[in-house]
C-alpha cells in the first residue's frame, strides 16, 4: 500500500578533468543504487556536461516527479548545471562528491569536492537551503531515509475515523495547515464505517489468529469473537478505502456501541503492517507513518507514562495496541478487560529490549515541530496491564519530561526500534519543522 520514494540521480562532469573515469565510477554507483529496491530510481544514464545536457536532464527528471534529487559531482563542472536542475525539479537535493583519485603525476583528476562546494554556494546564495552535502563512496543513507519519510507522508492517504477523543483538545489539527506543510488531505469517516456488518456480506472471521497470538483465558468467547470480527472489518475498511493510516476515536463510544474497545484488533492489525493511531490523533498517525518509512518493524504508539525520577526511566505505555511482533518473548502475551467496565479487551505484554527512537510530529501556535529522543528499552517483568517498555533516555528523564511539558508536546509519541535520530532530524530540516530534542 505504501508508495516507494522516487529518487532522481544525475552526474555532472567537465571534459577538462578525468571524465571517463568519473563515468566508470558513476556506472558502478548506478548498479549499487538500483539494488536498493526500497526506492524507485530515475537515473540519467549519461554524464551531464553542457548546459544543453542539463536542460534535457531537467526536463526528464521534472516529468518523473521525483521526491528527491541526487546531484553527483563526478568531476568539477559548470556552475550553470545545478541551478538548471534545481529550477526545473524543485525537490530536496543531495550533493554528492566522489573521493579524489590517486595522483598520477598530472593535475588533480576529478576535483569533485570543489564541484559540490561550487554547487552548495550557488544554491545557498540563490536562496535554497534544502540541500545536503556528502563525500565518499556511498550515498548518504540519512538523507535517503529522510526523503523516504517525506515521500511516505506526501503520498499517504490518511483518514480520521470519528473524531479526537473526548477532551483531548491538544490533539486537534488544522487540516489545511497539514496540507500546506506535508501535502496530505485528510478524509473523514464515521465510527460505524469500521464496525462489522453481517448484512453487508461479512461472514464471521476466524478466531484462530486471536487465540494463537494471545492467551484469551481472561476474556469470554463472545469477546474473542468480537475481536476477530472487528480485526477483519477494520482491515477490510482500510483496504477498501486505500488508506495508509487512520486515526481512530477509540473511546468512549466504541465499547458502548460495539461492545469492546478496538485495542486488541489494533494490535493484531499493527502486525499486518496497518498504521492506526489511538484517540483520533492525526499527527500521531503521521508520526507512525514516518516510523514505517525508516524501519521494517512496526512502531508503537505510546504515552510517556510512569516516570521514575530516582531510577531515571520512563514507562512508555499504552492500553494494549502494540504489535505482537514487538513482544519480549518472556512475558505472557494475553488479552484482558481491565477498563471500560470490562469491555476493554486490550493486549497485555512487555515489549522487547533494544535501542529505540521516540518521534512526534506536533503542531502548536502555527508552527510544526518534530520531537525526537533516543533511548534504550530495558528488560522488566510484567506487572501491569497494557503494552509497555521500560526506557532509559540519553538525557535524564527529568530533563525529557521538562522538555515535553515546557514545549507543550502532545501526550502521544511514536516509538520505533533502532537509532533513527539523524534521519528524523534531516527530515525535519528538509520540511522546515522546528526540532525539539
Amino acid at each position: 500500500m505504501y508508495k516507494k520514494a522516487k529518487i532522481g540521480v544525475v552526474c555532472l562532469a567537465r571534459e577538462t578533468f578525468d571524465f571517463n573515469t568519473a563515468k566508470a565510477i558513476y556506472d558502478q554507483q548506478k548498479s549499487r543504487l538500483i539494488k536498493d529496491d526500497t526506492c524507485q530510481w530515475e537515473i540519467v544514464e549519461d554524464l551531464v556536461i553542457t548546459v544543453e545536457d542539463a536542460k534535457s536532464a531537467a526536463i526528464t527528471l521534472s516529468a518523473c516527479q521525483v521526491d528527491g534529487l541526487v546531484i553527483i559531482s563526478g568531476t568539477f563542472h559548470l556552475g550553470h548545471l545545478v541551478l538548471i536542475l534545481d529550477q526545473a525539479v524543485q525537490r530536496p537535493i543531495l550533493l554528492w562528491a566522489f573521493n579524489e583519485l590517486p595522483y598520477d603525476g598530472g593535475k588533480i583528476r576529478l576535483n569533485s569536492v570543489c564541484g559540490i562546494n561550487l554547487n552548495a554556494s550557488n544554491l545557498y546564495k540563490s536562496g535554497n537551503d534544502c540541500f545536503t552535502c556528502t563525500v565518499g563512496d556511498e550515498i548518504d543513507q540519512t538523507w535517503l531515509q529522510a526523503i523516504k519519510i517525506k515521500s511516505m507522508l506526501r503520498n499517504a492517504h490518511v483518514g480520521l475515523v470519528g473524531y479526537r477523543a473526548h477532551g483531548f483538545f491538544n490533539l486537534s489539527v488544522d487540516d489545511l495547515m497539514i496540507y500546506q506543510k506535508a501535502g496530505i488531505l485528510i478524509d473523514h469517516y464515521e465510527l460505524s464505517d469500521v464496525f462489522p456488518n453481517l448484512v453487508d456480506g461479512l461472514s464471521s472471521a476466524p478466531v484462530s489468529e486471536v487465540r494463537s497470538c494471545y492467551d484469551c483465558s481472561q476474556i469470554s468467547d463472545a469477546q474473542v469473537r468480537k475481536v476477530a470480527d472487528l480485526t477483519h472489518s477494520m482491515n477490510r475498511f482500510i483496504d477498501k478505502n486505500n488508506l495508509d493510516a487512520i486515526a481512530l476515536r477509540c473511546w468512549p463510544e466504541f465499547a458502548a456501541t460495539y461492545g469492546i474497545s478496538p485495542c486488541a484488533s489494533m494490535s493484531l492489525l499493527a502486525a499486518r503492517g496497518k498504521t492506526i493511531a489511538c484517540e483520533g490523533d492525526i499527527e500521531g498517525a503521521l508520526s507512525l507513518l514516518a516510523c514505517r518509512a525508516v524501519s521494517d518493524e512496526a512502531p508503537f504508539f505510546a504515552d510517556l507514562s510512569q516516570v521514575n525520577l530516582e531510577e531515571d526511566y520512563a514507562l512508555m505505555w499504552h492500553c494494549g495496541v502494540a504489535s505482537p511482533t514487538l513482544w519480549d518473548g518472556d512475558s505472557m502475551r494475553s488479552l484482558d478487560t481491565y477498563f471500560a467496565d470490562g469491555k476493554g479487551v486490550t493486549a497485555d505484554f512487555v515489549l522487547k529490549s533494544g535501542t529505540v527512537t521516540i518521534f512526534r510530529i506536533d503542531s502548536a501556535r502555527s508552527v510544526t515541530r518534530a520531537f525526537i529522543q533516543k533511548g534504550e528499552a530495558i528488560p522488566m517483568t510484567k506487572r501491569l496491564k497494557g503494552t509497555y517498555a521500560k526506557v532509559k533516555f540519553g538525557k535524564t528523564i527529568r530533563e525529557v519530561l521538562r522538555i515535553v511539558t515546557r514545549t507543550g508536546i502532545a501526550h502521544h509519541v511514536a516509538m520505533v526500534y533502532g537509532d533513527h535520530v539523524a534521519s528524523f532530524k534531516e527530515f525535519a530540516r528538509i520540511m522546515n519543522y522546528e526540532i525539539i530534542e
